[in-house]
């Protein structure tokens, strides 16, 4: 346990900044899942719309510090491709 009050700041902190990562990394997981189901049902028009909603979010979450930039750009990459090969 914290002893010192910085150190019991800190743990606040931290707990504050955990839920609000938490939350933006479930919405961002939430957003990538709804492109997946639509590449899965192979609907081109609703897939393209959940990657245009979902990108934003995996960049934000990049900006963020929650994900890391590149992982964020490969993320990105995948589904636009994989939307793009959809389309033909």
């Amino acid at each position: 346990m914290a002893n010192t009050s910085s150190a019991k700041k800190a743990v606040r902190k931290i707990a504050r900044r955990t839920a609000v990562n938490r939350s933006r990394r479930s919405q961002m997981r939430t957003y990538v899942k709804k492109v997946e189901e639509a590449l899965a049902t192979g609907d081109q028009a609703a897939a393209a719309a959940a990657f245009d909603a979902a990108q934003p979010l995996v960049m934000r979450a990049a900006q963020k510090g929650i994900l890391h930039k590149n992982t964020a750009s490969r993320k990105i990459s995948r589904l636009s491709a994989r939307v793009k090969a959809l389309a033909k």
